[in-house]
């Protein structure tokens, strides 16, 4: 029933850790256990996990049929209904698996509000498993990586034809509708998140959500995107320049693809996450933007588009062979305009960084 040996992965970190059980409602974590993981809603259901191997899964009635499908009959269920709510049936469960007292593990998508309920039934000691739980898909496979590499294919491809089809005139929304477009063509299993497209004045918003600017002659344009394939995201940055581009827009630009390309190729095995960052930022700094650098280098990737490694300041984590990234810096000018480029990097069994990206990181006017 479970993706081994990613479960075997999972009771190892428990035991090291001394928790006694998780609790993991609908979520990656529970897709990348189960290769499945119902819609999630207001009603409480959730996967528990024990140390010793046994397991139980706490469902509403509604979504018992489903649930049996996945899990088996050989699974043992505890049904609440919404007549009688779930505190109970949580505790009772808690209780006859001798977990009352224990160190039980919380992933990030149970409700902090349905576990104080739960709490006021039970002794057991909850917490914040959210970093435990990344722990253990940190290092991925070489089918995993293959997978990474396909997804990252797909949106250079996505790149490449969005470097001819980006006309003045078109809204941001235009070339969204266009990225989920090309992703379906060929194949890709969905979005890995919602599309960045941010032109002009609104590409020095890192994360900016909009989508009704028109595109105009001599803006630039951020396009931020990825896909899921077979269960594994890509994430790729690019900046375009839309008719020409300005003597400080080619400077900026040359300060963004040197700190990409001295970051992306110091990420090796035995590095911290916090150096890899510092390469990145020190080069930003040194140019005078420092005060315009607002984000991490980069975000670990793999089931999940952001999970860790975190390459962030100050982060102490040695990267080993398997983990994948993003490497990301930017510079955003507020009320001008921002740029940067992201590629995903994964280590390899040599140690040295396997860049799954290879669209073009030139700069690329569209005329």
């Amino acid at each position: 029933m479970f993706q081994a040996p990613y479960i075997e992965n999972l009771y190892e970190l428990m035991k090291k850790n001394n928790i006694d059980a998780v609790i993991i409602a609908p979520s990656n974590d529970l897709e990348y256990l189960l290769d499945f993981s119902p819609a999630a809603d207001e009603r409480f259901q959730a996967l528990f996990l024990l140390q010793n191997g046994d397991y139980f899964y706490v469902t509403p009635e509604l979504n018992y049929e489903e649930i049996l499908h996945k899990l088996g009959k050989d699974a043992k269920y505890y049904i609440w209904s919404d007549g009688e709510g779930f505190v109970d049936c949580v505790a009772k469960a808690l209780k006859e698996y001798g977990l009352d007292g224990k160190n039980i593990g919380v992933n990030c998508t149970v409700r902090a509000i349905n576990m104080l309920d739960v709490a006021e039934k039970v002794s057991c000691k909850f917490f914040n498993a959210h970093n435990f739980l990344e722990q253990f898909r940190i290092i991925k496979s070489e089918e995993d990586i293959e997978k990474m590499r396909t997804a990252a294919k797909m949106a250079d491809h996505v790149m490449e034809v969005l470097s001819t089809f980006i006309k003045p005139g078109m809204t941001e929304k235009d070339i969204k509708e266009k990225v989920y477009s090309i992703f379906d063509e060929q194949g890709a299993d969905g979005i890995s998140f919602e599309p960045i497209i941010s032109s002009g004045p609104n590409s020095s918003m890192p994360h900016y959500s909009g989508d009704s600017r028109v595109i105009q002659e001599q803006d630039l344009v951020i396009l931020d995107l990825g896909c899921k394939y077979k269960g594994y995201c890509s994430d790729t940055s690019r900046t375009f320049f839309i008719g020409d581009i300005t003597d400080k827009q080619r400077e900026v630009y040359g300060i963004v693809k040197k700190a990409h390309w001295e970051a992306e190729h110091f990420a090796k095995a035995g590095v911290t996450c916090g150096d890899v960052d510092k390469i990145a930022r020190d080069i930003i700094k040194e140019s005078g933007h420092g005060e315009h650098f607002l984000n991490r280098t980069g975000h670990g990737i793999g089931y999940s588009v952001h999970e860790a490694p975190y390459i962030k300041e100050n982060n102490k984590l040695v990267l080993e062979p398997g983990m994948a990234f993003s490497i990301e810096p930017g510079i955003y000018i507020p009320g001008e305009f921002g740029m940067r480029i992201e590629d995903i990097v994964v280590i390899d069994k040599n140690g040295n960084p396997d860049i799954l990206n290879q669209f073009s990181r030139e700069i690329i006017i569209i005329k």
